[in-house]
């Protein structure tokens, strides 16, 4: 295929996933503010959860933050009453799985009314992570398609943090040599959202790049004894021993009620009632792939191309955690489309890039009917970047556009 036809195609893969992109954005608005019941302090979507579902928990943080014991929600039967009290009886299960750092954060919009906090929650990270991604993408057609993404709008249906978390994971691969304390400060900042970052130590000590390293290490130990300090050491007790045992009931589930919604091969596996046992050691033996390809990638190809090297690294992030949800995908997502915007793919690139896009759908509709399969899209994609990790030098052109400012 000649260059010229290479960039029609990609301009055309880029133009149909904006159109398609903001196809999705005005079904899936649509399909929410119709099912949206408004009565209420506490607005309900059509599945009976409160506007922005999974920031009610960030919520309840800020508002336990000021209390004389703001841990005690890591008590699953406690939050379940304290949410009854607040909402209503048979409201549907949460639980506290953020660590206790994260009240430092969520302290200032507990402050507020819910609706309140979770308007500027969703303005901040939606201008945060518009401010990084365009100062990375020139091509308006790519940014359209980031914007309206299917992990981007889960983040804001959801009232996630991926948003802010993607935001700052791309920051940090930007500053990782030219900036190596910064990145190494927001590194740290990541054990907020602990699964995120799980592979940064792997990826840092294959590199060498022992600053960075540093940084991070002394920001999390800080982060978690200031925490101590501020809100006393039994925050960490009963996060460890009942908030870490709470969160494994969502991957041990019986019920399989969470499988749609995790990319995760473990989840995808329990949604065909693997046993737990099973599911798990197939899981291990994929972090154990994504440990190995970042170490070799990061250890051997320092020097190669920078863009490929995060793709690589977000892809195997996905594919080290049994705990990821579908908007956790959005940073892979970003590396994707700005391959497919720099030109460097090829058409099984380019189908990889669209798989990713998709993700998201693809899991909750797959999920939904009990069908494995979506968690092989980001270890596929790892697999395909090692590949032409292996193959190809450095292009100084795409180092430049990754460094870049």
């Amino acid at each position: 295929m000649s260059v010229i036809e290479a960039q029609r195609e990609n301009s055309e893969a880029i133009r149909a996933l904006a159109l398609l992109g903001a196809f999705f954005v005005a079904v899936a608005a649509g399909g929410y503010l119709y099912t949206m019941i408004w009565s209420g302090p506490f607005p309900r979507d059509g599945t009976s959860l409160v506007a922005g579902r999974d920031f009610l928990n960030f919520w309840m943080y800020g508002r336990a933050a000021t209390d004389s014991d703001p841990s005690r929600f890591y008590d699953a039967g406690l939050y379940a009453r304290a949410l009854e009290a607040l909402l209503g009886p048979n409201y549907p299960g949460q639980n506290w799985s953020y660590p206790p750092s994260i009240f430092f954060i969520a302290a200032p919009f507990g402050q507020l009314s819910y609706l309140q906090a979770l308007a500027v929650w969703t303005l901040l990270g939606g201008a945060l992570f518009f401010t990084v991604a365009r100062h990375r993408i020139a091509d308006n057609r790519l940014l359209t398609a980031l914007m309206l993404s299917p992990a981007a709008v889960l983040c804001v249906i959801s009232g996630q943090s991926s948003l802010i978390t993607a935001a700052m994971l791309i920051t940090i691969f930007v500053w990782l040599d030219r900036r190596p304390i910064a990145a190494g400060i927001l590194i740290g900042l990541l054990t907020l959202k602990p699964q995120l970052g799980i592979l940064f130590p792997v990826m840092l000590i294959a590199s060498a790049r022992w600053r960075v390293f540093a940084s991070a290490t002394i920001t999390a130990l800080a982060l978690a004894a200031a925490t101590a300090l501020v809100f006393g050491p039994q925050v960490w007790i009963d996060f460890i021993a009942k908030g870490l045992p709470t969160n494994n009931l969502v991957l041990a589930d019986p019920e399989r009620i969470a499988t749609p919604f995790y990319p995760t091969v473990f989840m995808n596996l329990r949604g065909i009632d693997l046993p737990y046992s099973i599911a798990m050691a197939i899981q291990l033996c994929v972090s154990a792939f994504a440990v190995v390809a970042v170490f070799w990638a990061f250890r051997t190809r320092r020097d190669a191309d920078p863009l490929w090297m995060m793709a690589l690294f977000f892809a195997c992030s996905v594919c080290a955690v049994p705990y990821m949800l579908s908007y956790d995908t959005l940073a892979l997502t970003f590396a994707a489309l700005l391959l497919l915007g720099s030109g460097a793919l090829d058409a099984n690139g380019r189908r990889f890039v669209q798989l990713v896009y998709w993700l998201p759908i693809i899991q909750i509709g797959l999920g939904n009917l009990h069908v494995p399969g979506p968690a092989l899209i980001a270890p596929a994609f790892a697999i395909y970047a090692l590949m032409r990790l292996r193959a190809s030098a450095v292009s100084p052109a795409l180092a430049m556009s990754i460094t870049a400012r």
